[in-house]
């Protein structure tokens, strides 16, 4: 189950910094994984590139004052 933006909003710009930096580290892994044919499940890349976007609009919608 994917990241939900009410928790990603709950969360501080260095927590959301921390994530962000997890989830790169594991779409990378992931992907390596996939490119080895190691990968049971392709899908879990694309629904982690989805959480990372979720938390990249949270962190420019903090940044920018939650203003739109």
């Amino acid at each position: 189950m994917g990241l939900k933006p009410e928790k990603l909003r709950g969360m501080s710009i260095v927590e959301l910094e921390k994530e962000e930096r997890d989830l790169r580290e594991e779409i990378w892994k992931l992907r390596l994984q996939q490119t080895t044919g190691q990968l049971q499940d392709p899908r879990r890349v694309r629904g982690k590139r989805h959480d990372l976007a979720r938390v990249l609009t949270v962190k420019r919608e903090m940044e920018a004052g939650g203003s739109r």
